[in-house]
């Protein structure tokens, strides 16, 4: 019987290795994404014979598990969950998991894709060289921001945590939107991140200007050869800020990673224009697959 236990910060050392070999870009098989956002996923896994399972409980949702691809045990794994006499949910990449589950399960599961949940997938160096007219916009900023302000970059250390803290809190105070749920509950995971970002092991960098942290990302490895960033906060009344902190973080990645996930846009429509204006490589597509009654 597979038994589930409350995700952990203890429990890195263990889930995290198990997920990066998976292979999956997937942004919520991040063990900071899982412990992070615990709260509102009310998140907990299982290790069976070495294959890592996800179960998440949002409300209203309901049970969703996490089965990532490429394990023997697959198939054995979804059969159990399968009968525990309850609609089984699967939350997973398409199309490999809908094609997967119509040849292991013909007939047995429906399916949703969710596009406010695909995960942005870029090449690094995309990011870093930021050639052609597809970018000119973003080159412009960069370099105006290089001309204009008197700056470094330097690695996220626990030491500067709280000025990036502070930059976050006058980032939420001027938002218009400040009650949304959602900015409420990024706030949440991204102070607890920082809060033990040394136990996450955060990668990440600041932009200082004469000094004072103005833009700050983190992330952490979620594949062999793909970053996932979690968090990217800036001063808005700062021309090129983010154009900058987004440039600086892929250029000072270790070598290995070739790929970027700045994971999903939730359905904000200027979130998701930003996003694409980056020109992602492809789109990684989300959703769940559901078990017939």
């Amino acid at each position: 019987m597979i038994t589930f236990k409350k995700i952990e910060l203890e429990d890195r050392d263990v889930l995290a290795p198990l997920l990066a070999a998976t292979g999956c870009r997937n942004c919520y098989l991040s063990f900071v994404n899982l412990y992070t956002w615990q709260f509102r996923s009310r998140g907990s896994f299982a290790v069976v014979d070495g294959t890592p399972v996800i179960r998440s409980m949002p409300e209203p949702e309901g049970v969703m598990y996490h089965v990532p691809p490429g394990s023997a045990n697959r198939r054995e794994i979804l059969q159990e969950l399968m009968e525990r006499g309850e609609p089984t949910r699967l939350f997973g990449v398409f199309p490999a998991l809908s094609d997967w589950l119509d040849e292991e399960f013909p007939g047995r599961f429906h399916y949703r894709a969710y596009r406010d949940s695909f995960d942005y997938i870029y090449a690094r160096q995309d990011l870093i060289d930021l050639k052609g007219k597809d970018y000119q916009a973003k080159r412009n900023h960069v370099n105006k921001f290089r001309k204009t302000y008197s700056h470094d970059y330097a690695p996220l250390t626990p030491e500067l945590a709280p000025q990036c803290l502070a930059l976050e809190e006058e980032w939420f105070r001027r938002r218009a939107d400040a009650n949304d749920e959602s900015l409420l509950n990024e706030r949440r995971a991204l102070t607890l991140a920082l809060q033990n970002m040394e136990k996450l092991q955060l990668v990440g960098g600041v932009l200082r200007v004469e000094g004072k942290v103005v833009a700050f990302s983190y992330g952490t490895p979620i594949t062999g050869d793909t970053f996932d960033v979690h968090i990217e906060k800036a001063d808005y009344s700062i021309d090129g800020a983010f154009n900058m902190i987004n440039r600086e973080l892929a250029l000072h990645l270790p070598e290995q990673f070739t790929y970027i996930n700045r994971e999903e846009d939730l359905g904000i429509p200027g979130l998701r224009k930003a996003k694409l204006s980056y020109r992602p490589r492809f789109l990684l597509e989300k959703g769940v697959a559901e078990s017939r009654p």
